[in-house]
């Protein structure tokens, strides 16, 4: 027990004579004030120091200060609780203290060490369940003492951002829940020495045990443990000498309600992975990483930014990785978002699978589901062949619409756009993209393939700086695959696009800028060009030299169907094609080595395309 810590004088500190007090003192006491905090160190007032995992956030008021504790903010008082055996309570406890809820789910944690796993049920914990306090434990003198918990619920419901003081006793025989000094539980189940976990953290601000993972999101100001039970007129008494801090008005913490662009994904690799987001307001940038949801990494900037980005470095090929990012303003409301997770990119021989939308324009309600089904398809990353919004410079149809629909995938797989008409060239493209300079065009590689990605908006004939870096990048590259993405399609059936089809019978087939860029493709053996533009599905055979070709050729598909209004193919077959499908959908790609198969699926999940390329990737003898 933590005898050796027990200064009667500490009772000074509550404002009333020690003589006066009807009560044990405390054997371990932490204050969570910034004076207590050194580095990530929370000192304790009496009994063993905290280490703080997660930000350390004080919020100020009339009275002091408090901790603020977030979704992945808790103080870890020991790793195994046994390591402070000898200095918890064994029998007679009471634990007290100032905290305020933001918010809760069905279960939270303020203090304690429990096991809750299965049959197995062991420990103490003061803390909630649901917008009601609550005490439990187990002890050796239960149903033989195999391990049972009882849970004292109270009955005031807890009002968001304001401070209670809540307290629980146990004298051996009966469990008692207060909350601001009124008995609101007990409970006569237990009996005997307490019984503790086979092992199990100690925690401030969370309730963790083998598979379950619940933390404080609100405020901690004072944490006491003693080695006996308090009276109830000692706790009525404690309440009293604080009372004024539940008369504070509620001050509830901005937890998760403004990030104006919550966390997505831009250009992985294969050690490497940029997570950006956008606050209301300026604040500093953290992303809190590690191969587990411990997180036990960051990266964090003081600059006070309104786009975030953070690029983490140094990371393991093919690795699963999980991320969260905070903010903070300079006015201390924070940020802090999701767990969420991403997986670096592949090595040359590794199998991998991507999809393909595109002109997913101003249309959510369609994009968010194809981007929950294809999710569900577990893509490595997204290519997405342009007109992401419908007016690029128009904010809110980056904030309002594309992020939020396409943020079942984004948020876990890296997406690789390019420019689209609708996106005007507008800054917020630039903004809200980390892409290669100059980011127009780029280039990157994923397992043996090696995709190029071109701004189709801008000048790309034989003299222009685009087809002079694309004619290079070609010559040089010595993937397996080579895939180009532009927005205009080189060709297209499609019915007024390039010639009113329903009036005359002379139309360009699809576009003559683009169609400049076809000479290079022959020359340099790409496989696949991929285009938006036209809102429907489209694919040609495989073509070279102007002809259409069994094989040894590029074929070219329009992958428009991602939430635009949809387009009609014209009356009649032109000579390139060979697929054709009006409506909503989106492609999954899969490659292994020298084999490629390309999915199509609609709105309902149907599969209406289904095509397999294939090359001899054997070395030459």
């Amino acid at each position: 027990m933590l005898r050796n810590f027990m200064l009667c004088s500490l009772f000074v500190a509550f404002s009333l004579p020690v003589a006066a007090h009807n009560g044990p003192d405390p054997v371990a006491r932490w204050i969570f004030d910034s004076k207590h905090l050194e580095d990530k160190t929370l000192k304790a007032h009496i009994g063993p120091d905290a280490t703080v995992t997660g930000s350390s956030r004080f919020a100020n008021d009339e009275f002091g200060q408090s901790m603020v504790f977030r979704r992945r903010t808790r103080c870890v008082v020991a790793a195994d609780y046994q390591d402070i055996s000898d200095q918890l309570p064994e029998e007679a406890f009471t634990v007290a203290t100032w905290v305020a809820i933001d918010r809760s789910g069905d279960w939270g944690g303020i203090v304690g060490t429990i096991e809750d796993n299965g049959d197995v049920e062991r420990g103490w914990l003061l803390g909630m369940r649901g917008r009601h306090f609550a005490f439990a434990l187990a002890s050796q003198g239960a149903d033989d003492g195999d391990g049972r918990l009882t849970y004292l619920t109270g009955k005031s419901r807890w009002e968001p951002g304001r401070l209670y003081h809540v307290c629980g006793v146990y004298d051996g025989s009966t469990m008692k829940l207060f909350v601001n000094g009124k008995l609101e539980g007990t409970s006569d189940e237990q009996k005997g020495p307490l019984l503790y976990p086979s092992s199990g953290e100690f925690l401030l601000g969370a309730y963790k045990d083998a598979n379950e993972h619940y933390t404080l999101e609100g405020r901690l100001r004072e944490v006491r443990v003693y080695d006996a039970a308090a009276k109830d007129e000692w706790v009525r008494q404690d309440f009293e000498r604080e009372h004024k801090l539940t008369a504070m008005a509620a001050a509830v913490q901005d937890v998760n309600r403004s990030f104006a662009i919550e966390p997505y994904l831009q250009f992985g690799t294969q050690t490497s992975m940029t997570i950006m987001w956008k606050t209301a307001k300026p604040s500093t940038s953290t992303v809190l990483f590690g191969e587990d949801d411990q997180l036990n990494e960051q990266i964090s900037s003081d600059e006070l930014r309104i786009v975030h980005q953070v690029t983490l470095q140094g990371l393991k090929p093919e690795t699963q990785y999980f991320y969260l990012a905070q903010s903070t303003a300079e006015d201390g409301s924070d940020l802090e978002s999701r767990v969420s997770t991403f997986t670096t990119a592949v090595r040359p021989t590794t199998p991998f699978a991507f999809a393909v939308f595109g002109d997913t324009q101003g249309n959510p309600k369609v994009s968010g589901k194809l981007a929950r089904m294809a999710w569900e398809q577990r893509p490595s990353f997204l290519v997405h062949v342009g007109d992401l919004v419908d007016t690029g410079t128009r904010d809110t149809d980056w904030t309002e619409q594309f992020f939020p629909g396409m943020r079942p995938l984004i948020s876990r797989t890296a997406f690789y756009p390019v420019l689209g008409n609708h996106e005007r060239n507008a800054r917020n493209y630039f903004d809200y993209m980390a892409l290669p300079a100059p980011e127009y065009h780029y280039s990157f590689v994923y397992g043996n393939t090696r995709f190029f990605m071109v701004d189709s908006n801008r000048n790309i004939g034989p003299e222009s700086e685009q087809y002079k870096w694309l004619e290079k990048a070609l010559q040089q590259s010595t993937d397996t695959w080579k895939i180009v993405c532009h927005h205009h399609p080189p060709y297209s059936s499609d019915e007024n696009d390039y010639g009113d089809l329903w009036k005359v019978n002379r139309s360009a087939r699809g576009d003559l800028r683009a169609r400049k860029l076809v000479k290079l493709y022959d020359a340099h053996g790409v496989d696949i060009v991929w285009n938006g533009h036209i809102h429907s599905y489209e694919r040609t055979w495989p073509l070279k030299d102007g002809q259409a070709v069994g094989r040894h050729g590029t074929m070219y598909m329009i992958t428009g169907g991602g939430g635009g209004g949809l387009e009609t193919p014209g009356p009649f077959r032109p000579w390139f094609q060979h697929t054709v499908r009006r409506g909503h959908h989106y492609c999954m790609v899969h490659v292994n080595g020298g084999q490629l198969d390309i999915k199509a699926y609609d709105l309902d999940g149907f599969l209406f395309d289904v095509l397999s390329l294939t090359k001899d990737t054997s070395p030459p003898k």
